[in-house]
């Protein structure tokens, strides 16, 4: 069975860190870009972060550049979203998902999305 599952996600501190796994199982997510997305309550869905399949091209939302650092082990098959000086507005599930029908590394569209983990949950609060 094709999926995704992240982990990591806890209650922080402003300030302080959290690194997000994405392990991928069921098939070879190395073929395809992997995207971070997050939800908070009330809000919509909204891209963070993606990587390409190679890991050479990397995009981030203006909200979190400079703070967070997306990067893909394709041996382990596992994409990691290392996430630093923590904001409480960064509060939210993060979800990872796989573009297996463009295989594009975007952002601002989930059309190439089909496969998305459960989610994690990241508190940032003092």
């Amino acid at each position: 069975q094709l999926q995704l599952v992240e982990s990591g996600g806890g209650l922080v501190q402003p300030g302080g860190s959290l690194r997000l796994s994405c392990a991928a199982s069921g098939f070879t997510a190395d073929y395809y870009s992997i995207g971070w997305f997050r939800q908070a309550p009330g809000k919509e869905r909204a891209g963070v972060s993606c990587i390409s399949k190679g890991g050479d091209n990397a995009k981030y939302a203006d909200s979190v550049k400079g703070r967070f650092t997306i990067s893909r082990d394709n041996a382990k098959h596992t994409v990691y979203l290392q996430m630093n000086s923590l904001k409480p507005e960064d509060t939210a599930v993060y979800y990872c998902a796989a573009d297996t029908v463009f295989g594009l590394c975007v952002l601002k569209s989930f059309r190439g999305y089909d496969r998305w983990g459960q989610g994690t949950q990241v508190t940032v609060s003092s």
